[in-house]
């Protein structure tokens, strides 16, 4: 409100200091409607990375990173997803021939004894006699803890949505995966690598072969298991999937092949 002091009108402060918030409000409206402008601009220097950067996504393509598979086995206290819990998980990263890059957290999940004690007899014996469940009472280690390290894991050596999980029966991890780990399951590509397919096709259209394939000891620990899926793997590719590798192209997920 205007005050008359002698013949001068005056305006209070706060009518100046809003004034001039209106004015500075405009002028950043204005900034930001010309930085969007310039962001959706292809080719924007605002979109593309610092001098000597490449983008993640992009450096990790271009290295054959989109390439590697994500190995995880899982131990749970049963097979109903609904009902029973992750254990023990165990995580390797291959290459595309199946090459071992880097072995990744073994880690043990606390679980309440009730849910222990309610295991299958299949479980008590296995999980017991392996030395798993005694370990599973010792440990420390979260179901949320167990996701950070094993999410901080593959984004270290996978670029996002690009590599698929791989295993044997790995479609039963996938569920659990899913409903427990789903941050995990996210940095993941949606298909997976399921070595038992692999089995039942051998076993059925190349017998011989298959007679060969390594025994397994069956230690129902994850890392071991890991080890032996990929060593089963390795065998049906090289006495079954006999293609020539000069002849070889690599198809990234959702394009074109490449040479």
């Amino acid at each position: 409100m205007a005050t008359k002091t002698g013949s001068v009108l005056t305006m209070p402060v706060c009518s100046r200091s809003s004034a001039w918030v209106l004015a500075t409000f405009r002028r950043s409206l204005f900034a930001l409607s010309v930085g969007k402008a310039a962001l959706s601009r292809p080719g924007s220097p605002l979109l593309a990375p610092a001098a000597g950067q490449a983008s993640t996504r992009g450096s990790m393509s271009a290295t054959g990173m989109s390439q590697r598979m994500v190995w995880v086995d899982l131990e749970m206290t049963g097979l109903d997803v609904e009902k029973d819990q992750i254990i023990e998980m165990a995580c390797l990263i291959t290459d595309s021939d199946l090459n071992i890059l880097a072995e990744g957290p073994n880690l043990i999940i606390k679980q309440p004894d009730e849910l222990l004690e309610g295991m299958s007899e299949w479980c008590k014996e296995h999980h017991g006699k392996s030395g798993l469940t005694q370990a599973v009472r010792d440990s420390k280690i979260t179901l949320e803890q167990a996701e950070y390290e094993f999410l901080s894991f593959v984004r270290q050596h996978t670029p996002p949505g690009q590599c698929p999980l791989a295993g044997n029966s790995v479609h039963a991890d996938k569920r659990f995966l899913d409903k427990y780990m789903p941050q995990f399951m996210y940095h993941l590509h949606y298909r997976i690598i399921d070595v038992s397919t692999i089995k039942e096709l051998s076993r059925r259209w190349f017998p011989e072969e298959y007679k060969m394939v390594p025994h397994k000891k069956a230690t129902h620990r994850a890392l071991e298991d890991i080890r032996e899926s990929i060593k089963e793997l390795q065998y049906y590719r090289a006495n079954i999937f006999k293609a020539s590798e000069k002849n070889r192209t690599i198809v990234e997920n959702g394009g074109s092949s490449m040479s």
